[in-house]
C-alpha cells in the first residue's frame, strides 16, 4: 500500500489490536494496575468498562502477555455463549480433556477438579471475558457460581469482565445484585486528551519504522482529536485514511483537507463546527477516489 511512500516497515494505524503498537495511556495503565492489584489480593470479580474503540481488547491481550507466572489465564473472547458453552470454553482453555465428557455434570466436575489441581501447584486461575456486556443472564449467573469455588485458604478462580458501558447498566439490575456485590475492583477506560493523541500517533509511527519529519503537525492533531473524540480506534481510522489520500496524490504532507475527507468517510466521527467548516465533497470526492485507486494500481505493480 503506502509503506514505501512513507518509508515504513508496516502499517501504523490498523484497527486490529496489536500489542506491538501498545501505548501505555494513563487510563490503560491504571486499568492494568487495578487488575494486577485485585488479582494479587485474591479478589473474585474485577470489572473494566470502556466505550467502543477505547482499547479493551488490546488491554486483554496485554494482560494475557504479561500475566505473572503464578496465574493461569483462560481467555474467552466470544461472550455470546450459554452456560454450557461458556463452561466448555473455559475448560478447554484450562486444558481439560472434554472429548470424553458425556454431559454437563461430568464437565462441571472435571472443571472443578482441574481448578483444584492448578491450585495445588500454587497457581490461581484467571478467567478473562471480553465483550462481557453480551453475556446472557444465565451465563453471568454461571460465572457467579463458578467464583464460589474456593479452598480454606483462597479462591480457585478470579474473573475479569471487560465490556462496554452497557455492562454497568445490566449489572445495575436487581437480578444481578449478588454478582454486583462481588465486584471488588472496577475501572473505566477513558478516551485520550489532545496531548495523549499526539503521543499516541507519534508512538505508532515510530513503531511502524517512520524516521522522517513528523507528518502530523500539532494543529492537525488537535483537529483529529476533536473529530475522533480521542477514541483510539477512530484516531487510527482517520490517520490511515489521511495517509492514503496524501499517498494517492503523491504527497507526504498531510492537510486539514485530508482530514475532512477522512471524517466524511468514517462512521461515528464528526466534523467540527464554527470556523472549521465541512467541505462539500460530491464530485470532488469521487474524482479523488478514482485518482487514488488509479495510483494504487500503477504503483503497486511497480512495488
Amino acid at each position: 500500500m503506502y509503506l514505501y511512500h512513507y518509508g515504513l516497515r508496516e502499517l501504523p494505524f490498523t484497527i486490529t489490536p496489536n500489542t506491538q503498537f501498545y501505548y501505555d495511556l494513563k487510563s490503560h495503565h491504571e486499568a492494568f494496575e487495578v487488575v494486577l492489584t485485585a488479582l494479587k489480593t485474591g479478589e473474585g470479580f474485577i470489572k473494566i468498562t470502556g466505550e467502543v474503540g477505547t482499547g479493551k481488547t488490546l488491554l486483554c491481550r496485554r494482560l494475557l502477555n504479561e500475566m505473572p507466572d503464578f496465574f493461569k489465564a483462560a481467555y474467552v473472547p466470544d461472550s455470546y455463549l450459554d452456560p454450557a458453552e461458556l463452561r466448555l470454553a473455559i475448560a478447554q482453555e484450562l486444558d481439560v480433556e472434554t472429548d470424553k465428557l458425556g454431559n454437563q455434570q461430568q464437565l462441571a466436575r472435571a472443571l472443578q477438579q482441574r481448578l483444584l489441581d492448578i491450585s495445588k501447584s500454587d497457581q490461581s486461575v484467571v478467567i478473562i471475558i471480553d465483550e462481557a456486556q453480551a453475556l446472557p443472564e444465565e451465563s453471568l449467573e454461571a460465572l457467579r457460581l463458578l467464583s464460589n469455588l474456593e479452598t480454606e485458604r483462597r479462591k480457585l478462580v478470579h474473573i475479569v469482565l471487560l465490556g462496554q458501558p452497557e455492562l454497568d447498566e445490566r449489572l445495575s439490575q436487581k437480578a444481578f445484585r449478588q454478582l454486583r456485590q462481588r465486584i471488588s475492583f472496577s475501572h473505566k477506560l477513558t478516551a485520550m486528551n489532545a496531548d495523549e493523541t499526539a503521543d499516541y500517533i507519534a508512538h505508532r509511527m515510530q513503531v511502524a519504522g517512520y524516521k522522517g519529519t513528523p507528518i502530523f503537525n500539532w494543529n492537525l492533531i488537535k483537529h483529529i482529536h476533536r473529530c475522533s473524540r480521542g477514541v483510539p480506534r477512530l484516531v487510527n481510522m482517520l490517520c490511515h485514511k489521511m495517509m492514503l489520500l496524501a499517498y494517492g496524490e503523491g504527497r507526504h504532507k498531510l492537510t486539514s483537507r485530508d482530514l475532512r475527507f477522512a471524517v466524511k468517510d468514517t462512521e461515528d466521527t464528526r466534523l467540527e463546527s464554527g470556523r472549521w467548516l465541512p467541505l462539500s465533497i460530491g464530485i470532488a470526492a469521487i474524482c479523488l477516489l478514482i485518482a487514488v485507486m488509479g495510483y494504487w494500481q500503477i504503483t503497486e505493480g511497480g512495488l
